[in-house]
């Protein structure tokens, strides 16, 4: 899944309250109040929210608020909205140098209010967190809780900032209180996030089920129905998934994270072309890595080298830019390279990775770069890591199938690749066809 729910600000002061990306921590639900639970997480983004008190709102277009600022450049409060604006931008259009724009903003608005800006704060640690800067982004968000500790959105990214960092007892504690000071839609969203984290799909859809009623937004909304359509397809329903994607899709016909949530039901149902042309649909939108990898496997499965390969290239020219500016790689640079490059270079990127976020999808990543590299017996430590929570991921049981499978170990393989391939395959073509081809396998030996 991939987009960002919503996070008003409950406070004594007129500060700039903002929600902000990925999320984690546990929830429960009893008679209306939300308790939280040991659990851990993985991360999606979640769709901005309005800050409270401020006349500028984060998801109004950035270009009504540098009016804004043009008539009012003392205003601090539209100035985080605009960092926030530029944060979400970047996050949409995969467009790196918005981050600066958003750095700018954000610092503009500290230096024209240095004491109790905690809505500036806040965005200064969604940025971090956006950069995959989360030791950052955790002190950023302390900052932000100590200007105002009724500021659910710092709490938000805090629980973020913890669970990137393997910190997960701590964000658990974050997340409840952010669902104390206000449980609404991205605070439901997040709860139901840690549940699929654990691989209560039931109990995830429904507060994400909850979040979609307390939805005030199209974007959050549009949040909604791709997780739903997501956790459906994870249970195996790969019609639900659908039928979720597309009620979404009615109200935001470009929504990328609902057309790769179409993609994703469509190829489990075989309809791989109609995924393709939804994938394709997506990446001329917003060219993210996820989506640009989905785009080209597919390609690939249906023996479209040529254009494959174009998606590959951009892929290979993204990391070049991210290598440039010394960023940290994310998963999926480190599985395109495993898969489509060098695993010995996978190899070291999951590891630089894995310095700064022991996180349970960058452990599923270093194990398939170790496989790819024939590291097998280490690939499976990190595999059991990334599944240890529950987590019900057809790709990371994939993983370890294959890993299982190259020690010898085929009954744990074909427990693991009934996981993986289920009623109906939460894979892109290619990694489907993987595992049909290695049960296959398995099956012939006696």
């Amino acid at each position: 899944m991939t987009p960002d729910p919503p996070t008003p600000a409950r406070g004594r002061r007129r500060l700039t309250k903002v929600a902000v990306t990925l999320a984690l921590g546990t929830a429960m639900f009893a008679a209306g109040a939300v308790l939280i639970q040991p659990a851990i997480p993985n991360t999606p983004p979640f769709p901005a929210s309005a800050p409270t008190g401020t006349a500028a709102r984060p998801e109004a277009p950035a270009a009504a608020l540098t009016a804004r600022l043009e008539r009012l450049p003392g205003d601090w409060n539209t100035w985080t909205a605009l960092g926030m604006a530029r944060i979400e931008q970047a996050r949409t259009t995969a467009d790196p140098a918005l981050y600066a724009a958003a750095e700018k903003a954000l610092r503009r608005s500290l230096s024209l209010q240095p004491g109790g800006n905690s809505g500036a704060e806040t965005g200064m640690a969604a940025l971090a967190a956006a950069r995959h800067e989360f030791t950052a982004a955790r002190t950023w968000a302390e900052k932000a809780i100590t200007s105002d500790p009724y500021n659910p959105a710092a709490y938000g990214v805090l629980a973020d900032a913890h669970t990137q960092l393997g910190h997960y007892r701590d964000a658990e504690r974050a997340v409840q209180k952010m669902n104390d000071l206000r449980p609404d839609a991205a605070s439901l969203a997040r709860a139901s996030y840690v549940f699929e984290l654990r691989g209560s799909t039931g109990r995830a859809a429904e507060l994400m089920r909850r979040s979609l009623t307390a939805a005030t937004t199209d974007s959050e909304r549009a949040f909604a129905h791709a997780c739903l359509s997501g956790l459906a397809l994870e249970d195996g329903d790969a019609r639900q998934a659908l039928s979720e994607a597309e009620q979404g899709l009615r109200k935001a016909p470009a929504d990328p994270a609902l057309l790769d949530a179409r993609a994703r039901a469509l190829a489990a149902l075989g309809q791989t072309k109609q995924a393709r042309a939804d994938w394709q649909h997506a990446t001329d939108i917003a060219p993210l890595p996820h989506l640009l990898l989905a785009l080209g496997e597919t390609h690939q499965a249906l023996g479209h080298d040529e254009q494959a390969e174009s998606s590959y290239a951009l892929l290979r020219a993204q990391d070049t830019l991210r290598t440039s500016a010394g960023g940290s790689p994310d998963t999926d640079a480190i599985l395109f390279e495993a898969d489509h490059g060098n695993p010995v270079r996978a190899v070291a990127m999951a590891e630089q990775a894995l310095r700064t976020r022991s996180f349970v999808a960058v452990h599923d990543a270093y194990a398939w770069a170790l496989h790819r590299a024939g590291r097998n017996e280490e690939a499976l430590a990190h595999a059991d890591q990334a599944l240890a929570l529950g987590t019900r991921n057809a790709l990371w049981h994939y993983h370890r199938a294959a890993i299982h499978h190259a020690l010898g170990n085929d009954q744990a393989a074909t427990a693991d690749l009934r996981s993986a391939l289920g009623q109906a395959p939460a894979l892109n073509p290619l990694h489907a066809a993987q595992a049909r081809a290695l049960s296959q396998r398995i099956g012939t030996q006696p």
